[in-house]
């Protein structure tokens, strides 16, 4: 395929998949019910946080999580008591328990009352051409308190070789254009273009088959690799593709 031809079809296909539809069967739609950034923030970092797996069991877990939080995200992080925080512990989404749950609250509370907040700590540390290594030290400053070393594995760092799939999806939910009532466009403080794509193992055999992608494994090396050639079709908007590539590998066995 040309890559003019290339570039239209996965422009069909990521306006095609962009749309209120696909929020029906998608994580994002837990954050949707808010409507405060705060709130809205926290939510999609949490549903983010736990997006692996079956996505059916993702979303009713997503909801478990807010009904934790007595559906005030940002209520509950600043101001939540050892004893409310214990009400957490039942909660589990395959390896991610409620001691990990507990902590990613402590932490963002830390977050929220000492460095200003999700938005503020990764524009402070974002590089003009991507956002991966801006990752890695929101991965170390999160965890900066006292925490359980198995509760590390729960947010990736692009540093060690990780494709970081859940937290670049949580950041194209902040940070991309809400025009088509899909993602937020919370963080004006960042732009699109800085963007990686959220891989996993459908849009890279996605990516592989249009030969966007030459790199087997999912990982750090493949995320930036996918990048240049995401960017070489739109520059502003490269992650509008994430939509393209998903849409064809789960809803179409492309």
């Amino acid at each position: 395929m040309e890559a003019s031809d290339l570039k239209a079809f996965l422009d069909e296909k990521a306006q095609h998949y962009e749309s209120p539809a696909f929020i029906q069967d998608d994580p994002i739609q837990i954050p949707h019910r808010y409507t405060r950034k705060a709130d809205i923030e926290i939510a999609s970092f949490l549903v983010a946080s736990i997006a692996w797996g079956n996505r059916k069991s993702i979303i009713n877990n997503g909801h478990k999580m807010m009904r934790l939080l007595e559906d005030s995200p940002h209520d509950f992080v600043l101001h939540h008591s050892e004893k409310e925080l214990k009400s957490l512990q039942p909660f589990v989404h395959r390896t991610f328990n409620g001691d990990d749950f507990s902590y990613f609250i402590r932490s963002l509370r830390h977050l929220y009352k000492q460095h200003g907040g999700l938005e503020g700590i990764f524009s402070q540390y974002a590089e003009k051409t991507h956002l991966q290594h801006t990752i890695h030290h929101f991965h170390h400053l999160f965890f900066s308190l006292p925490h359980q070393q198995r509760t590390r594995k729960h947010v990736a760092n692009p540093a060690k070789g990780s494709a970081a799939k859940r937290i670049n999806m949580f950041l194209r939910w902040m940070v991309r254009p809400a025009k088509n009532q899909v993602d937020f466009g919370l963080w004006k403080t960042l732009s699109p273009a800085q963007l990686s794509c959220p891989l996993d193992v459908h849009s890279g055999n996605v990516a592989r088959k249009l030969n966007l992608l030459q790199r087997k494994q999912n990982d750090a090396k493949a995320v930036l690799a996918l990048d240049t050639s995401l960017r070489q079709m739109d520059s502003e908007d490269p992650v509008k593709y994430d939509f393209a590539l998903f849409g064809l590998g789960v809803f179409e066995q492309f």
